[in-house]
């Protein structure tokens, strides 16, 4: 067989098709999937080698059951990947700011928590960490803008348009606002509303870490791995959101 001009372009595209799925699902929840089915996949080889009947046969289903599952699982993937398409961006090579990391201004943050606290104006912030918040940074505005206390301020200023939504900050900067966060179905404690529901809620799904203001009471919360720290005040504000996004602490 001889290897062609023909075969190496085949090869050339094939391999920058798979290099764009595997660059899209970086720092996505599909990674964490991903890594889950390679370790069925390669539990079902193992148990078939060493001829684990049942554990074959469990597997299998279980191999069945995630393959019928896979476009409902990978489905805003699936979604970003054709929306790619259809705007012609499947073939652009990357470029742009892609992977540059800012550090994060918490003095802005904290600051800009502690006055919206003070008049009691609720407040909706997600700091990405490794899993990516893509399908979350779609349904806002996109406004990749540094961060500072006066934006901050500004985006939830009662009756401005993106008041109402969550602002998302990743890479050191605000990349969008006014998003819509998944809610929590935990049951929380009382007087606690649909902004600590959001909060909980993208919590729970990623590794994202979300400030919380009360419009109620002012009360400043965190929340972390699908659990609310509350009362906090503008420096101890700033001591957890140092050690979960630079100290990499685990709730």
């Amino acid at each position: 067989m001889v290897f062609t001009v023909r075969d190496a372009i085949d090869i050339l595209i094939v391999a920058y098709v798979v290099y764009r799925v595997i660059r899209s699902l970086q720092g996505t929840r599909a990674t964490t999937l991903v890594k889950g089915l390679a370790v069925v996949f390669t539990s079902r080889v193992v148990a078939r080698a060493l001829s684990l009947r049942t554990v074959s046969w469990l597997l299998d289903q279980a191999t069945t059951l995630v393959l019928v599952a896979l476009p409902i699982v990978f489905y805003p993937e699936l979604r970003r990947a054709l929306e790619e398409i259809g705007r012609g961006q499947l073939f652009n090579w990357p470029l742009g700011r892609t992977g540059m990391r800012e550090e994060i201004d918490l003095d802005a943050v904290c600051r800009a928590a502690a006055q919206l606290s003070a008049r009691r104006v609720g407040a909706l912030i997600a700091f990405q960490r490794k899993t990516g918040l893509h399908e979350y940074i779609e349904t806002g505005v996109r406004l990749d803008a540094l961060v500072s206390t006066e934006l901050l301020l500004n985006i939830f200023e009662p009756g401005a348009p993106l008041h109402d939504g969550g602002v998302i900050i990743a890479g050191g900067r605000i990349v969008s606002a006014g998003c819509v966060f998944p809610l929590t179905d935990a049951k929380l404690s009382g007087g606690l509303g649909t902004r600590h529901r959001a909060a909980v809620g993208l919590s729970e799904q990623t590794d994202a870490v979300v400030l919380v203001v009360s419009e109620e009471t002012g009360v400043i919360s965190l929340a972390a791995g699908g659990s609310l720290r509350r009362f906090l005040t503008e420096s101890r504000l700033k001591e957890h959101l140092a050690n979960h996004l630079q100290g990499g602490e685990q709730e």
